[in-house]
């Protein structure tokens, strides 16, 4: 469900009080819309970084780069059954 249709169910009453209710529903999913912003999560959830959408394919092929390479110690088996 996007945006517009969680304000127009999870606030029905407050457009149709008002007096222009096109104008209150757009007012309501323009906050919406800000409020839903990764920055704005990322202030409220306190999270360290946010990752710009264009630079995910960089990020992720570099945290296998990084790790270290196995080592030839023997993996030990164990029977799942």
């Amino acid at each position: 469900m996007g945006l517009e249709g969680a304000v127009r169910l999870g606030f029905r009453q407050e457009p149709e009080a008002a007096e222009d209710p096109c104008a209150m529903f757009e007012q309501m999913v323009a906050a919406a819309y800000e409020h839903g912003t990764a920055l704005h999560a990322a202030t409220v959830f306190e999270l360290d970084d946010v990752i710009d959408p264009a630079d995910t394919r960089r990020w992720i092929t570099a945290v296998p780069a990084a790790a270290p390479p196995p080592g030839d110690r023997p993996r030990p088996w164990i029977d799942t059954w």
